[in-house]
């Protein structure tokens, strides 16, 4: 009975994880200068490659903030766990949103692990010198589930 939720669950998470590892690597072999932005869709979409130590929004914590990030980001995948272990098989949206939020986070976990340098992250947009900070895969995975769980 619990495989209904799980048939969901792995996939996703799973596509999530392995597509924003993908787009991490081909980002560092196609953009090898940081910070300089190359054009996709005008200037409303750049890809622009840069390492984050942080979180969200510039968020930091100095010389710790790698290891205080993983940390915390595992703290939260142990409550994910919970959350799906406590969802209802036949719960798809919930099921999906767990999903995607637990597929960035690994996402990004796995950078904080692999790299000092931080996250990678590399979509740009914005218009003109209005951007949005440059985000992953990951970033948009965990921000979708994350509004799909507020539902």
């Amino acid at each position: 009975m619990a495989r209904n939720k799980a048939r969901l669950f792995w996939p996703v998470l799973l596509a999530v994880t392995v597509s924003d590892a993908v787009t991490k690597a081909l980002a560092q072999r196609w953009l090898p200068l940081p910070d300089l932005p190359h054009e996709v869709l005008g200037n409303t979409l750049r890809f622009t490659l840069v390492y984050n130590p942080g979180a969200a929004f510039g968020i930091t914590f100095g010389g710790y903030s790698r290891w205080i990030f993983m940390a915390l980001t595992i703290v939260a995948l142990l409550i994910l766990a919970r959350l799906y272990a406590g969802t209802r098989n036949g719960s798809g949206l919930r099921t999906l949103a767990l999903a995607l939020v637990c597929g960035g986070a690994l996402g990004n976990l796995v950078d904080r692990v692999w790299s000092p340098m931080g996250v990678v992250d590399f979509v740009d947009i914005g218009l003109r010198n209005a951007r949005w900070p440059t985000f992953n895969l990951a970033d948009l995975a965990v921000s979708t589930g994350a509004v799909l769980l507020a539902f």
